[in-house]
């Protein structure tokens, strides 16, 4: 499309495509994931130029933080490689940050505008697509944000190697007298905590609980140190730290950010890092991570 040509009102599929110079096919990719604004309503694509040009302001800020990537939620180990790496490539060129804050406190973060991408894990894997959007419904402004697959993680008991003999028999865990170390409220892994204990008919207020981490590797490291004995923890974060682990459940974690910033550079970037052969080696280094349906998009509003 020349410069002297002023683009319609309502593009094409194609026209869109010779507008963002992206390929026809990805452009109908985006639509039908709810990531590109049109409609469908005569029976085939149509994107009104105004929509598209506001996504493209929104995308970059207005031109504006489009050199800097703040992401929050829930903590994990691989992310926090993956943002290193990320940082490394930028170099003084932008800012990339990671800041674990659990779940639900990352989702607040993204709705005030605070954050730009937040991790969450919330339930098992099976139950991603019920539980994941029915949390973040309950946050002003997710109606303009995306989620997107990280990976799947093993999740379950960090414990010291000297009681691992005695988790074997699951039932009897919670009765023991050992010393926990819990997770913030609205955190994952506090969730997960206490739906096991509804499983094991047993109460969060019984358990010996000694402190509150507020990270993966805090909670690990507390164990490590003899501090604690036993919590709640991804498989990655235990072997970082040289502990048993006692498998639970496998996981979903996710990002979420609002639609506006998927094609952002620094966005692309962290998922070619996500895909990346360095990272997938780092992955089976530490322990418990499934690719399967990496990148993929989970949920849009409808």
């Amino acid at each position: 499309m020349t410069t002297s040509q002023q683009p319609p009102q309502y593009l094409s599929a194609k026209q869109l495509a010779d507008y963002l110079d992206l390929n026809e096919k990805k452009v109908y990719a985006l639509a039908n994931d709810g990531i590109l604004p049109g409609t469908k309503a005569t029976g085939k694509w149509m994107f009104p130029r105004v929509l598209i040009d506001r996504w493209l302001l929104d995308s970059c800020h207005s031109g504006l933080l489009s050199d800097r990537l703040l992401i929050t939620g829930s903590s994990d180990p691989l992310m926090e490689f993956i943002v290193s790496n990320l940082m490394q490539q930028v170099g003084n060129k932008g800012l990339v940050s990671y800041s674990g804050t659990g779940s639900r406190q990352g989702l607040a973060l993204l709705s005030r505008h605070y954050a730009d991408i937040c991790c969450v894990h919330w339930g098992l894997s099976e139950e991603r697509d019920i539980r994941h959007p029915a949390l973040l419904q309950g946050y002003q402004n997710h109606q303009q944000w995306i989620m997107l697959h990280a990976f799947k993680r093993q999740y379950g008991l960090a414990v010291t190697p000297t009681l691992y003999e005695q988790c074997q028999e699951l039932d009897t865990i919670a009765a023991q007298p050992w010393r926990w170390v819990e997770r913030q409220e609205g955190s994952g892994s506090r969730q997960h905590m206490k739906h096991w204990l509804q499983l094991q008919h047993r109460k969060y207020q019984d358990l010996n609980r000694v402190d509150t981490a507020y990270s993966e590797q805090q909670l690990a490291g507390m164990i490590a140190s003899g501090a604690a004995d036993i919590g709640f923890c991804c498989q990655s974060s235990a072997n970082q730290f040289g502990l048993a682990f006692v498998p639970l459940m496998q996981e979903s974690f996710d990002l979420v950010m609002p639609q506006s910033f998927y094609f952002r550079q620094l966005v692309q970037a962290m998922f070619e890092q996500l895909a990346s052969a360095k990272v997938r080696a780092k992955a089976d280094a530490y322990g418990g991570y499934d690719f399967a349906e990496s990148g993929r998009l989970i949920w849009s509003p409808s």
